[in-house]
């Protein structure tokens, strides 16, 4: 068993205590001579969509036959080169909906309204000296466009619904019998609404969906939500368009390089930053570590994976 990445304490410790767990060092000198005495004896890795685990190191386990991952998000481990090898992958769906779509409502709730600002403003001193606030914008019966209307984005649709907005939502298929408008593109979606949520799996297949084009098609009026995966907002045209006041505001839970965070958007009032949050609670961090362990105990004991992403 190897552990690949940081992990939640209490998950390394269970790995490290009822699987005897090891972890890949991280220095290259060290994890090289680690893999060489130590990579034919892989059965199974536990790691983060924070980590992953790429060809590289596959091809260093040539025994491995399973990347247990905890979290939903698994772009960052190459699962075309574990389908060659007939590596399984598995992630913690469902687990997490609830909280990364409250996340995302509250995303969107703070940057409209500006509360964080507000609350800045307030422990600056600011509000004997300059007055009331400026006033923000309105949550309630906004045009809300979701990329990704998978479970989380389904799940923020259905929250945002009962503030009256509008929903409508581009996927890579259209979602029968869904109520929400479908918009062929992202550009055609981010045309017609006033906040666009991003809540698609992350992955080459989405990198950079949300680009240019689309944060142009959203105007100076839209806000732009990300709960997904930095990587698919075009990073370097998203801090251009808020700089340029090109768009209105930001709610971002994640970024193209985490832990860095583009320095220029500390000091814009118009844009919330968490430091990828959204499915931080005690609840479903729990219950992501329970469903990570099943799938570990079901791979050891059948070879095969509770929660498979293919």
């Amino acid at each position: 068993m190897l552990q690949v990445g940081p992990l939640k304490p209490s998950l390394e410790q269970t790995l490290a205590d009822e699987y005897a767990a090891r972890r890949l060092p991280e220095a290259a000198a060290e994890r090289e001579a680690f893999l060489t005495e130590h990579g034919a004896e892989v059965c199974a890795v536990v790691t983060s969509g924070r980590t992953g685990v790429d060809a590289a190191l596959m091809a260093a386990l040539p025994n491995l036959g399973a990347v247990v991952n905890f979290g939903v998000g698994y772009d960052t481990t190459d699962v075309d080169a574990a389908a060659a090898r007939g590596v399984g992958v598995s992630n913690t769906p469902d687990v997490l909906t609830d909280c990364v779509a409250d996340t995302a409502v509250g995303l969107m709730i703070d940057t409209l309204r500006q509360f964080s600002a507000a609350d800045r403003y307030v422990r600056a001193g600011r509000w004997p000296v300059d007055g009331s606030y400026p006033l923000t914008r309105q949550v309630s019966n906004t045009r809300v466009g979701i990329v990704g209307l998978g479970r989380i984005g389904s799940a923020i649709a259905l929250r945002l619904s009962a503030f009256g907005c509008s929903i409508s939502y581009h996927n890579r298929r259209q979602v029968a019998q869904s109520p929400y408008t479908y918009a062929s593109s992202p550009v055609e979606l981010a045309r017609d609404v006033e906040v666009l949520v991003v809540a698609a799996a992350g992955g080459d297949g989405t990198r950079g969906l949300v680009d240019r084009a689309v944060l142009d098609a959203l105007g100076a009026d839209g806000y732009l939500i990300n709960v997904a995966r930095g990587s698919v907002v075009d990073q370097d045209a998203l801090v251009s368009a808020l700089v340029d006041g090109r768009l209105a505001g930001a709610g971002l839970d994640v970024f193209a390089d985490e832990p860095q965070v583009p320095e220029v958007l500390v000091g814009l009032d118009n844009v919330v930053l968490l430091p990828h949050v959204a499915s931080g609670t005690v609840q479903t961090r729990a219950a992501m570590e329970a469903l990570t362990l099943r799938n570990l105990d079901a791979f050891l004991a059948t070879g095969e994976l509770v929660t498979p992403v293919r």
